[in-house]
């Protein structure tokens, strides 16, 4: 039989990342003990919140603007722009675990108390996030998925922006970073279906990073391997 849903009765989604690589270091362990639960939004998880109740964000950061990061990797992006934007409430969403570890480490060294985070897939976020709650997300360098059977696998899908879409206040900026070109082709086809406008100005414009950006590790790979970044701004309708 396959099964539609969890135990908890949640629909069920297919997860293709990975949530944990090889294992974590006992330092790594130690600070996923003592630091994650202190830095959660609230209850995301369809084990402690599956009648899916809308986190009370404006009581989590203060009335303060809603940003999201989507899949940040070792966290140095989100450290960056939570120094850099001390008057903005960001939420950082990774599922994989080395990664989470990674960030927490950072902060401990650079501490951000405007940063919340969510060790798991940013759809259940999504599930609990008021709508026109967000004022700006960012998704860099997801996982490219690069045979094409895998393409429905990759963030800018429906299943994905949809919900993502309903999250995010008109106005709203959804930034987007890759060094895959079909990724690009993607993003371009699906974003402005799910009710975004690509906010470039000249054919250029996606070679250019945005204003306050900080080289990711990801894109500091791909320069290595001669790939080209791009950069893409779309505006929530």
């Amino acid at each position: 039989m396959i099964m539609d849903k969890h135990p908890s009765g949640a629909p069920w989604r297919n997860f293709y990342g990975r949530f944990k690589g090889k294992a974590l270091r006992k330092t790594q362990e130690e600070v996923l003990d003592a630091d994650l639960e202190g830095l959660s939004p609230g209850a995301i998880g369809w084990d402690v919140n599956p009648d899916r109740k809308e986190l009370d964000v404006a009581t989590l950061f203060g009335g303060r603007d809603l940003w999201l990061e989507i899949g940040f990797g070792g966290g140095e992006h989100l450290v960056h722009i939570a120094q850099a934007e001390p008057d903005v409430g960001l939420i950082g969403c990774e599922p994989y675990l080395n990664g989470v570890a990674m960030l927490l480490t950072k902060l401990r060294k650079t501490p951000a108390p405007n940063v919340r985070v969510h060790p798991g897939d940013a759809r259940d976020l999504f599930d609990v996030l008021p709508e026109a709650s967000v004022a700006r997300a960012y998704l860099l360098y997801p996982d490219p998925w690069p045979k094409a059977r895998h393409h429905r696998r990759r963030f800018v899908t429906e299943e994905h922006l949809a919900p993502l879409a309903r999250a995010m206040r008109p106005g709203a900026e959804l930034r987007v970073a890759t060094d895959i070109e079909d990724y690009v082709r993607q993003t371009l086809e699906e974003v402005p279906r799910c009710g975004f406008d690509w906010l470039a100005q000249t054919p250029q414009d996606w070679r250019k990073p945005w204003d306050g950006w900080i080289p990711t590790r990801y894109e500091q790979k791909a320069l290595r391997e001669g790939r080209v970044p791009h950069y893409l701004r779309f505006r929530r309708l």
